[in-house]
Formats: C-alpha cells, sequence, structure tokens
C-alpha cells in the first residue's frame, strides 16, 4: 500500500498546500493507498479534495489538525475541509479536528441576522461511497461539526454537548431532494439541546424524508431527546399557521433510552396537512430529571405503533 506522510510535502505554517499534493498524488494511485497526518499539531486552511480516484485511499490522522481562527480565511469556503466524490474512503487515526470555533466571535448572534455569512461546518462529506468515518474526533467547530450528503449510516458516536443528531432542516428551499436511507445506531447523546430530531419548516415548500432509523441511543440529560418537529421556525422566520408540506414516513425509534432534562422526553409534531405515516416507536426508557412533573410523550398528526417498552406512557 502507498502510503504519503503530507509533512514530507513541505514545512509551511500552514499545510494546506502539502495535504493538497499528497492527496493528489495518492489519488492517482492505481493501488490502496495512504495519506497520514502524523502525530503534533497542524494548521491547516480551508481545503477542498476531490475524487474520483482510482483506488480506495484512507486519510488517516493521527494529529490534531486545527482551523484558522479568522473567520476572513474562510471568504468563498461554506466548510473547512470538503471531500467530494470518493469511492472507497476511510477516514480514521485516532486525531483530532479542531475548529476552533471559540475564537470566531460572530457565530454566537448569526442565527438572528438574516444577512449574516453563516460560520464553516467543519467536515463536509459529498457523494462519497463505500465510505466509513471511525475512531476521530471533532472539537469545538464554528458551526456543525459535519454534513452529509448521500446514504447515510452513523454509529458509535458520542455527541456532546451541542444540537445532537438532526435531520433537516426541510422544506425551506425549493426544489430539494429527497432524504432517505439514514441509520443512526449505537450513539452516546450527553447535556444537548435536542437528541434524535427530525425538522422541517412550516409553509415554504414541499419535499419528503423517509426510511429514517434510529437505534439501541443512550441520552443523558438531554433537552429534547426524541423529537419530529414540522413547526421548525427560529427567530419567527415563517408562518407557523400554515402546516408543513413536507411528507415524511416509514420512521422508527427504538430501544433509546437515558434521561431528559425537560417534561417532553418524545414529542412528535407533524404536519396537519400531511400527516406522518409509518411511526413505529418502540422500547423507549426515558426519565425526567427535574421537579416539573412527570415526563411527557406529546404527539400531534401522527399514529405511531407502539412495540415493548414505553416510558414516558405512550400518547
Amino acid at each position: 500500500m502507498l502510503s504519503l506522510d503530507v509533512t514530507k510535502y513541505g514545512n509551511e505554517e500552514d499545510i494546506c498546500k502539502a495535504f493538497k499534493s499528497a492527496w493528489e498524488d495518492a489519488c492517482a494511485s492505481t493501488s490502496p493507498s495512504t495519506v497520514l497526518i502524523p502525530k503534533g499539531t497542524f494548521l491547516l486552511g480551508p481545503v477542498i479534495i476531490s475524487g474520483p480516484c482510482k483506488a480506495a485511499i484512507e486519510l488517516q490522522v493521527k494529529g490534531k489538525l486545527q482551523a484558522p481562527a479568522d473567520m476572513s480565511e474562510f471568504e468563498g469556503f461554506s466548510s473547512w475541509i470538503t471531500l467530494n466524490y470518493v469511492d472507497q474512503f476511510t477516514l480514521t487515526g485516532g486525531g483530532t479536528f479542531d475548529g476552533q470555533g471559540k475564537l470566531a466571535s460572530n457565530q454566537r448572534i448569526c442565527g438572528k441576522d438574516k444577512h449574516c455569512k453563516l460560520p464553516p461546518v467543519s467536515l463536509k462529506f459529498n457523494f462519497i461511497t463505500n465510505g466509513i468515518v471511525h475512531d476521530i474526533t471533532s472539537t469545538d467547530s464554528k458551526y456543525f461539526h459535519a454534513h452529509l450528503l448521500g446514504q447515510i449510516t452513523v454509529a458509535g458516536v458520542t455527541c456532546a454537548p451541542g444540537h445532537g443528531i438532526s435531520i433537516g432542516s426541510l422544506g425551506k428551499s425549493q426544489n430539494e431532494e429527497s432524504v432517505s436511507g439514514i441509520f443512526v445506531k449505537n450513539c452516546t447523546i450527553s447535556n444537548t439541546q435536542n437528541g434524535v430530531r427530525i425538522k422541517s419548516w412550516p409553509a415554504l415548500f414541499g419535499g419528503s424524508a423517509s426510511d429514517i432509523h434510529f437505534e439501541d441511543i443512550i441520552m443523558k440529560n438531554v433537552s429534547n431527546p426524541i423529537v419530529i418537529d414540522q413547526v421548525y421556525c427560529p427567530w419567527n422566520e415563517c408562518n407557523k399557521k400554515s402546516p408543513s408540506k413536507v411528507s415524511i414516513r416509514n420512521v422508527s425509534f427504538k430501544n433509546i433510552r437515558g434521561t431528559s432534562r425537560t417534561p417532553v422526553a418524545v414529542q412528535l409534531s407533524c404536519s396537519k396537512d400531511i400527516p406522518c405515516k409509518e411511526v413505529e416507536v418502540a422500547d423507549i426508557d426515558l426519565r425526567y430529571t427535574g421537579s416539573e412533573g412527570p415526563a411527557e410523550f406529546r404527539c400531534s398528526n401522527v399514529q405511531p405503533k407502539f412495540h415493548g417498552k414505553i416510558n414516558p406512557s405512550k400518547c
């Protein structure tokens, strides 16, 4: 197997050029190859690396990669590290992607300003097939930790703190492609705003989300452990009285257990014009840790199929 150490391609403070050069050589190899980030701390500016490659390729990160702290470095980029159109791709190594988000001064207020340029996503995976990501850490992202486009399996993730694992927001833009075939399993979510969530905007555009499954997940002090939210409307940017036009069907929540920071441990709020269909809820055990009464399970415009133990009591 061809192994290429990024540090052998140059000794500049920012390893962006060296990283791209090592990737291009590895991608051109007709035999499986590895691009290595060795142990140590390295500054990496925003970078886009693409395939298709001629053989399987592995990005092995053993050290710590740090994003630029200065937001001006991201002019023209929506993400820090973007990977496009790669088949047989592996990201591993036990290393860390440090977004240095605490130093991005505008990220906390950007959501309330429609004209604000959003901070970059740390890792963006576009059209990666036969791809595996394991044994890496993403910390202090300026915005989202990862964006993924394609069929997707998420397993063995430890998530804390943040927004949890969310699908959406759907229906905000015209002619959105369907979201289908997403599996989230064997994850631990701690001290987050949400646990597992599907969300769509009311009033705006149509779309569909289907074949989405959450299974074997531990919640630790999560504000909203299980959510379908089809009236998602942050900062009152839409008309909540007009129902969502996004269709949601064939969704399951199975073997999800732990603690909720708020009384509403499960909330399935679907569109009154297009109710959710084929929603399965099985073996749920979520306890409320506060003093505002018992845990609640709320439903609207959906008739879930229940199996096994359900705590809190099913809607």
